[in-house]
């Protein structure tokens, strides 16, 4: 999974700083669908919607600056995304295996 430097994700300066620091989720995009490894970190999981609504938030800056997307346009579209597969059909959770890969 080699990509570009200039599209590889880095660890901020302030997490690799923070000794708390907690990462809770990873998502890649592999063979047309979303592969995610999270971690229920919060006790309350409403916590977790909040972090998914700033996380939809902050995307929606990226799409501004990297593709030069209206900020509050590609946020509603984001929105618009969460709510297709909301009132989709179920989504499955599938469990992998651990095969001693790194991280």
């Amino acid at each position: 999974m080699s990509q570009p430097e200039e599209y590889q994700l880095k660890t901020p300066d302030s997490v690799a700083a923070d000794a708390e620091a907690v990462e809770i989720v990873r998502i890649w995009w592999s063979k047309g669908e979303p592969v995610m490894s999270v971690k229920p970190a919060f006790n309350d999981p409403r916590q977790f919607g909040q972090v998914l609504a700033m996380a939809a938030r902050h995307m929606a800056h990226g799409y501004s600056v990297r593709h030069g997307h209206d900020e509050k346009q590609a946020y509603n579209k984001i929105l618009a995304g969460i709510s297709d597969v909301l009132n989709g059909p179920g989504v499955e959770t599938v469990v992998e295996e651990p095969t001693g890969s790194v991280q």
